[in-house]
């Protein structure tokens, strides 16, 4: 089966063919670095990674590449309103954006360009949109482009320009032709970082620094262009117009959105107060519980985070890691059927989902297989771990997870400590003692089961 790939632009699947032989050209919106990086952006970025990793599997040579914005409006506000230059702000955030990566097992980019390091390729492509008439700078310092003069605006988000315009306005600072155009460049204000340029200085708009930066790193026209699901329109919307404006060419062959995050049914929202960064979220759950909700649902579907959702998901780990324990090494074997029917499932569309329905027929047949063919049950087991790597979990020893703790906090090798000292206590029947211990492992979240074979442990529910 050929790989396809649901396409925003035309809204059908369509089979994957590379622009260049076996080469991947993709390039992601990444974060604006004023803040922490949130459950929004873990979706984007996990269901991208997944779709990197599987590509690479399909013997793809893949470069990717996810921007960082480094210059804007909140990033200034921020920085403003802690008394801290821009530029130690954004090394900060992305320095915990990766610390945040990282945790969810999420693959760096092969190139991470950042906006302020392409301003000179911005003011090319501008300086390129006035000589062809899409773009105007009326003397104020800003550059503007003609959204009216671009046929086709509009063309991935389906929204029309005469639909646009009612209730578009200007603004009172603002020297637009028509209140649809947008700023390409922004004129130096007081207290804010500006470059010079040839209208003076100033800062870039948003959404020139994406055409710039993706077609600096990929090409005038690349194979795949994603983000989130709030990104379709204005500014992938603008991208497109601002590139194939400049260029002459297509921009993107392909362009593929993630599903947005709803926090118990609602959409996420400071003002709601139901926003969570990821490290908020990573002090209550164990990170592949996080990343195996985002993987368990299928990247364009909307995604519901709530307790009872991760919840299933920490359950559905635990059931894969306690068929996984007390197997002995072996290399993949057997399973072929399984494989087969997970490729067919991540090649239409990178069904993660349907992907992970077919791993859980894997561990009940690895369950099945361990009363009578160890061995067996090993093989398969591994094979399955090599299937679930490309969803990037299950690739920790069963008892680094089963023993982790909600949040990965309990230590087990205090635990086991607690455990032989109340064995020791019980040993000289100091009772009180022993409770004692019994009481500071409870405490721990661990539930200990005392058994003819000696004591065990596991984590309460």
């Amino acid at each position: 089966m050929a790989l396809s790939i649901y396409n925003t632009l035309s809204k059908v699947k369509e089979p994957f063919k590379p622009l260049v032989a076996n080469q991947v050209r993709m390039y992601v919106c990444g974060m604006t670095v004023y803040d922490f990086c949130h459950i929004g952006h873990a979706r984007v970025m996990v269901a991208f990674d997944v779709v990197t990793r599987w590509l690479r599997h399909r013997g793809y040579d893949v470069t990717y590449v996810r921007n960082i914005t480094d210059i804007d409006d909140k990033i200034i506000k921020r920085a403003n309103d802690n008394g801290e230059p821009f530029d130690a702000l954004v090394e900060r955030m992305i320095a915990a954006m990766h610390e945040d990566e990282a945790r969810l097992s999420v693959l760096r980019p092969d190139i991470e360009p950042r906006a302020t390091g392409h301003i000179d390729g911005m003011h090319q492509m501008i300086q390129t949109l006035i000589d062809k008439g899409y773009a105007y700078a009326p003397g104020n310092g800003d550059v503007y482009y003609r959204v009216g003069k671009f046929v086709g605006y509009g063309k991935l988000s389906r929204k029309k320009i005469e639909d646009l315009k009612i209730g578009a306005r200007i603004e009172v600072d603002e020297i637009k032709e028509d209140p649809l155009d947008f700023v390409l460049w922004k004129g130096v204000k007081p207290g804010e970082p500006s470059w010079q340029s040839p209208w003076g200085a100033g800062r870039p708009g948003w959404h020139i620094e994406c055409s710039v930066m993706s077609t600096c790193c990929l090409g005038e026209t690349f194979d795949i262009h994603g983000g989130g699901p709030d990104l379709v329109f204005p500014h992938h919307e603008n991208e497109i117009a601002q590139s194939e404006a400049a260029t002459g060419k297509l921009y993107a062959n392909a362009w593929m959105h993630a599903g947005a995050v709803r926090v118990d049914g609602e959409k996420m929202s400071k003002s709601l107060g139901n926003f969570f960064t990821i490290r908020e979220v990573l002090e209550k759950y164990h990170p592949e519980v996080v990343r195996y909700l985002l993987v368990s649902s299928h990247y364009r579907s909307p995604i519901n985070y709530s307790e009872d959702s991760l919840k299933e998901a920490k359950g559905a780990l635990e059931r894969f890691y306690n068929g996984l324990k007390g197997l002995p090494e072996a290399a993949p074997a057997g399973g072929e059927e399984f494989v087969e029917r997970f490729a067919v499932a991540m090649d239409d569309d990178f069904n993660s989902p349907e992907a992970c329905a077919v791993l859980f027929e894997m561990i009940r047949e690895v369950n099945r297989l361990r009363e009578s063919d160890v061995q067996a049950a090993a093989g398969l087991a591994a094979q399955l771990k090599v299937l679930a790597s490309l969803l990037g979990v299950l690739q920790l020893q069963p008892d680094d997870f089963l023993k982790a703790g909600a949040a990965g906090k309990v230590d087990a090798a205090e635990v086991e400590a607690l455990i032989a000292a109340r064995l020791q206590a019980r040993a000289e029947k100091n009772w009180a003692e022993s409770d004692r211990i019994r009481d500071q492992i409870t405490a721990l979240g661990v539930v200990l089961e005392d058994g003819k074979g000696g004591t065990t442990w596991r984590l309460a529910e």
